[in-house]
């Protein structure tokens, strides 16, 4: 019997429900929020990913201010508009997408957010609070694929994860999360040895490696009744996949993502969450 899809989609749409009547709530009391963009050179698929959180903050009633800027910016000029945004108290977030020109560097454009603006939850701060326990804004990915166990009612106390992947962006913020549900967390990542063996014990796999060239989790490496969470999206043979044969698993698994339609529409709503929750915040500090 084939396992439960885990529908992103639909677990989106009900975050959106509630940022949707949280707006409201905060506008009755005369606050705005406002998530700004900043876009950087002509990136096809950032302006893409830029133009669609711009669709659904619209959805919600989150307004947006977009900066686009040529790829020729400087990384002060850069810093200086980020300054800007930050002591502009109509602007509850700041999203820089990535990736960023070679010249500039990541590290420091993302750093120079306002912990309280950091709507992706990359600052140091804010990556801080998450391993301490305390990470009021997280980044959007992960909180989402914690979003999507909560929806299913999947208890993660004493469970074995193998985590593949060990970004900023995934990864760590992933490992501290699961760990505050008492999971057990194990990360693997490209230079792990008998990755396969390990995915066969572990009661729920969380892969985002994203290179089908290099990668693929079929049904043969997961045991009966694990859970699958496919975070990567890459084109492959002229298609959107994850790393996992969608296919095959969820004739294995109880529960798995697919992709596209997946963790993908996830992200998008935990961002309009943590800009509701960064306007929430600006109100208690009279902002």
């Amino acid at each position: 019997m084939a396992g439960t899809k885990i529908d992103g989609k639909v677990i989106a749409q009900s975050v959106k429900d509630r940022v949707k009547k949280a707006a409201e709530e905060l506008k009755s009391q005369g606050i705005n929020p406002c998530l700004a963009t900043i876009l950087i050179g002509d990136n096809p698929a950032s302006a893409t990913y830029v133009r669609n959180k711009h669709k659904a903050c619209e959805e919600v009633g989150i307004a947006t201010k977009d900066h686009k800027i040529g790829a020729d910016i400087t990384q002060i000029e850069l810093n200086k508009i980020i300054d800007e945004l930050n002591s502009d108290p109509s602007v509850h977030g700041i999203l820089v997408q990535l990736p960023l020109p070679d010249h500039l560097d990541e590290f420091a454009t993302t750093s120079r957010i306002s912990p309280l603006k950091d709507v992706d939850g990359l600052t140091p701060h804010n990556a801080g609070l998450l391993a301490m326990k305390k990470a009021i804004l997280v980044a959007c990915t992960p909180s989402g694929v914690m979003e999507m166990f909560e929806y299913h009612g999947i208890d993660l106390e004493g469970k074995n994860v193998v985590l593949i992947n060990r970004s900023n962006l995934v990864g760590k913020p992933l490992y501290h999360l699961l760990l505050e549900k008492n999971a057990t967390v194990m990360t693997c990542h490209s230079k792990t040895k008998n990755l396969k063996e390990l995915c066969k014990e572990a009661d729920i796999i969380i892969t985002a490696v994203g290179d089908r060239t290099k990668f693929t989790l079929t049904a043969d490496m997961i045991k009966e009744d694990s859970i699958v969470i496919d975070v990567a999206i890459s084109r492959f043979n002229e298609k959107l996949v994850g790393d996992a044969d969608y296919e095959g698993i969820i004739q294995k698994a109880s529960f798995a993502t697919p992709v596209p339609g997946g963790v993908g529409p996830m992200t998008v709503a935990m961002l309009l969450k943590n800009t509701i929750t960064a306007a929430s915040l600006s109100s208690q500090i009279g902002r």
